[in-house]
């Protein structure tokens, strides 16, 4: 929480320096408008980015965007990055959902044209994704040895067994693949994700229909394939119970780690390992696998939205259902950065924060080049989503890094308290937006006032310059785990 031994003070009007003090190495930096400052007041999530900035290695400040809230070891929406030499990796910079992410499609249709089918398109599409916890109701099941495929291929295994285009893969960030090691994922984390490829999951994992309803950038909208009143899809889930088994198993080795090699931990649920130790090229290569298990998961549940599209418009409808970009949220990657006036390849930890590299970096496909990476930004379901570019001011300031949703402003248990007299989904019905949900708990923990405003959140990335903003989204229609 903050407490009189964390100073904090303005530097802009988006900008706010945690003071440096104690064993910190570094100070902290937060970006948030008055407001939303005001709502971390006797949050330990500011606690939280301090006790970051005391891990070995850290470069730059420990960041924070303006939809953190509090989370295991690093708030959800830190920003963290390590020397690849003197620096650490932990899981708790990553977060139990390994590769949470989102993909959003578009559509040649509109919202007028959808809006008297909606009812039928969400039926299809409840039955055809699998959701709510623990669910398996996958049409993919796979074999020890493909699953292993999975964890080394990604995105581009789906592909490769008719789940999607080719065209897809440069439209994923690390073009859905990174370098998985199966052999270091335990047997229950397989276990665990052998029959869930495809699945949404619960929480606040979600299928959104919605249409474009703003655009603030027409001619990078029109790049990416957005036109107003066009539908779009969004696809928010993750690794499921694999990565969140990756995550359970490495933890137990990293608190041992810290005790080898002799790091002081403000917080045990900061547990690391050097980025230069066998236990950290371990968690890396699970890591990695189980994000590849993400993005395939992303990809098939991409296939799913177009089958019930074709069933309900038609199989050239289905066909035009173009992907226009899928980012994680939760993940620890090798970058090269320059910091302090010189190039340095860090290991920077996004958690529940978003990628959002800038034009002309050499990792963006050719149709991005020039424009910057798209940044897709899902806010709740009753209100608003937004489309953004990364920019060369994320790049030089957070490590190519942006928010990732609107941050959550109410326990889970309290939103259940408020929902309970209430019925949710024809309140949003009444609002236009259809629910489909696996259970009244999984709807009541996401009211939309249980989330801060994700406009106020996406204005301040804006106005700080690191991200920039293209279109808004609204919902139509969302199933809910």
């Amino acid at each position: 929480m903050v407490t009189a031994q964390i100073a904090v003070e303005r530097i802009d009007a988006y900008r706010w320096r945690v003071k440096r003090g104690g064993g910190m190495r570094t100070e902290g930096l937060i970006f948030a408008d008055t407001e939303l400052m005001h709502d971390l007041e006797g949050d330990q999530c500011v606690q939280q980015v301090v006790n970051v900035a005391h891990l070995p290695g850290i470069v730059g400040p420990s960041i924070a965007m303006p939809d953190i809230h509090w989370g295991y070891g690093f708030p959800i929406g830190g920003v963290a990055a390590f020397d690849e030499k003197e620096g650490v990796i932990s899981p708790g910079g990553v977060g139990y959902d390994i590769n949470c992410g989102v993909r959003l499609l578009r559509s040649p249709l509109t919202v007028d044209e959808v809006r008297p089918h909606l009812a039928r398109l969400m039926d299809a599409l409840y039955h055809s994704i699998p959701s709510g916890v623990g669910s398996s109701r996958s049409d993919v099941k796979l074999s020890p040895r493909e699953l292993d495929r999975v964890l080394e291929r990604g995105a581009r295994w789906t592909v490769e067994h008719g789940y999607g285009h080719e065209r897809d893969l440069e439209c994923i960030e690390a073009n859905g693949s990174l370098p998985g090691e199966p052999d270091v994922v335990s047997a229950r984390a397989k276990k665990r994700g052998a029959t869930q490829l495809g699945t949404v999951g619960s929480g606040n994992h979600f299928v959104e229909v919605g249409y474009v309803a703003e655009l603030y950038d027409e001619e990078v909208a029109n790049r990416l394939g957005l036109r107003a009143g066009g539908v779009t899809f969004f696809i928010h889930s993750g690794s499921r119970g694999l990565g969140y088994q990756v995550c359970d198993d490495y933890l137990d080795l990293m608190v041992e780690a810290a005790r080898k090699y002799g790091i002081d931990l403000p917080d045990k649920q900061l547990c690391c390992a050097p980025l230069t130790s066998p236990e950290a090229a371990r968690y890396l290569g699970a890591m990695n696998a189980a994000a590849n298990y993400a993005f395939a998961n992303r990809q098939l549940m991409a296939h799913y939205v177009r089958k019930a599209l074709a069933k309900i418009f038609g199989d050239d409808v289905a066909q035009q259902a173009d992907l226009v970009y899928d980012v994680a949220h939760n993940i620890a990657k090798f970058e090269t950065h320059e910091v302090a006036g010189r190039k340095r390849r860090v290991c920077v930890h996004r958690k529940g924060a978003t990628r959002a590299f800038p034009p002309g970096h050499p990792e963006l496909a050719d149709r991005f080049s020039d424009i910057g990476q798209p940044v897709l930004i899902p806010g709740d379901m009753g209100r608003y989503s937004f489309v953004l570019v990364g920019t060369p001011g994320a790049f030089s300031e957070t490590f190519g890094s942006t928010c990732h949703g609107a941050g959550r402003r109410m326990s889970r248990h309290q939103a259940k308290k408020v929902a309970r007299p209430r019925n949710v989904p024809r309140e949003l019905e009444e609002r236009g937006i259809l629910i489909r949900a696996a259970s009244r708990r999984t709807v009541d923990e996401e009211i939309p006032e249980a989330y801060k405003d994700v406009q106020q959140v996406v204005d301040v990335v804006h106005g700080a310059g690191i991200g920039r903003k293209v279109a808004k989204l609204v919902p139509i229609g969302v199933v809910k785990g």
